[in-house]
């Protein structure tokens, strides 16, 4: 059963019937909640999760290819990629892990899925849940 507040929440959050990934994260915040449980509220009320911080997912159409904006970065600094590769878990990095590269390095969570994208990393364990 969802929380009556935490639902109210993310109704109230909605942008064109989806929860963006950056709400999420402030509900969870103001609320005091995992971002998991904010996920498994969106999704116990029906709603999907857009515009992912990473930007794996949710910017347009999946069928038309248009459903993600991350972009391999043309260079990966060494730095950065020794960063990644330090934090993959059974070979991929954990978004959680995305998050925390992007802090310590001082650089844009899309650059960090970038850099993970040219590497051929991919990202798994979404904190929302959504993969």
């Amino acid at each position: 059963m969802i929380a009556e507040s935490l639902a109210e929440a993310v109704r109230g959050a909605l942008v064109d019937g989806a929860l963006p990934c950056a709400e999420a994260f402030r509900i969870a915040k103001e609320l005091k909640v995992a971002p998991a449980e904010v996920g498994r509220a969106a999704d116990g009320l029906g709603v999907k999760v857009s515009r992912c911080q990473l930007g794996l997912f949710g910017y347009g159409p999946k069928a038309e290819g248009k459903h993600r904006i991350v972009q391999p970065l043309a260079e990966v600094p060494p730095e950065l990629a020794a960063e990644v590769q330090a934090r993959l878990v059974e070979g991929r990095l954990p978004c959680v892990a995305a998050w925390a590269v992007a802090e310590r390095m001082g650089r844009t969570r899309l650059q960090v899925s970038g850099a993970a994208e040219a590497l051929g990393v991919r990202i798994s364990r979404c904190q929302l849940g959504c993969f």
